[in-house]
């Protein structure tokens, strides 16, 4: 907060920012530039690693000196180059700050409000909304959450005013998962094969390998022609007729993405695998409906 003070007071203040600092001899010209600069990437990178690593470094106070430098570096360089008129660096050091905390935090008004409620600014109340704006207008373009959503969202862990997208963070992929499935190897034969099917309900039957790697599908639709003639049991294996899944589904996908595939693949089911493509089950759009609707009666039955 010293520095931003130092920025906001105008004048030739500034210098007082280099007696402290390795570059001390640097006090006019390209030399400020540079600081700058380096000042801002360094903040940025510090600023970034804390916050991935877990750590407490925050977010407003670096949005404050961020934006305040930043603006402050883009008048003291238009000053130098000597581009029309001169550009008060104290102003500027503001319109940095709003711009820089609207674009953080997807909060135009409060950029434009708290600065000017902080600094006494009202005079500037005007251009602190257009920098706010042209801010929050630009960074909504290429990310539509802000810096304290954008994780859980992600994650597909974010509850919205959207409720369709709120009722699928609910939903538990490991809890929807079908593992009862009668799983086959890719070298049996027709005759084997038909025995899995007496034993079994479903009418969908995932290949693997010795690995667990799924291979394929069995649909049963697919060998009811040939599945009762005896002379072909021992004449086609399973690899002749299985067929590749529409999709797969990773376990790491969120509930959004995976109602995406189902819906730009109209399968009725799909196989859920790892990031090694192993086989983990099968999920069914009659299983997430019969979940979906028990979360949305548990939770907006009331409304």
């Amino acid at each position: 907060y010293d520095t931003i003070e130092t920025l906001l007071a105008g004048g030739d203040s500034y210098k007082g920012l280099m007696d402290d600092s390795f570059f001390y001899f640097l006090k006019e010209g390209w030399g400020i530039i540079i600081f700058a600069i380096l000042i801002i990437l360094t903040k940025v990178v510090a600023s970034s690693a804390t916050n991935g690593a877990g750590g407490t470094g925050g977010i407003f106070a670096p949005t404050l000196f961020l934006g305040c430098v930043v603006g402050f570096l883009y008048s003291y360089s238009h000053n130098a180059i000597g581009l029309s008129v001169l550009l008060p660096q104290e102003n500027f050091s503001l319109f940095g700050m709003a711009g820089v905390m609207a674009g953080v935090m997807h909060a135009p008004l409060t950029g434009t409000f708290l600065i000017a409620e902080l600094t006494g600014g009202y005079d500037l109340f005007l251009p602190l909304m257009m920098v706010s704006i042209s801010s929050y207008a630009t960074i909504i373009l290429f990310e539509k959450h802000n810096i304290y959503s954008t994780r859980l969202a992600k994650k597909g862990e974010l509850i919205t005013h959207h409720k369709d997208k709120a009722v699928l963070t609910f939903l538990d992929i490991e809890n929807l998962l079908e593992t009862d499935l009668e799983v086959v190897k890719p070298d049996m034969y027709l005759g084997e094969m038909v025995k899995v099917i007496s034993q079994c309900k479903r009418n969908i039957f995932p290949v693997v390998n010795d690995e667990g790697v799924l291979m394929g599908l069995v649909l049963l639709n697919d060998i009811r022609n040939i599945m009762f003639r005896p002379e072909l049991y021992r004449r086609f294996k399973v690899s002749k007729f299985m067929v590749g899944p529409p999709a797969e589904i990773n376990i790491n996908m969120t509930m959004e993405e995976i109602m995406n595939l189902f819906e730009d693949t109209k399968a009725w089911n799909l196989p859920v695998v790892d990031n090694e493509g192993k086989y983990k089950g099968i999920m069914s759009q009659s299983s997430i409906f019969n979940a979906y609707r028990d979360v949305l009666v548990e939770h907006y039955s009331e409304e």
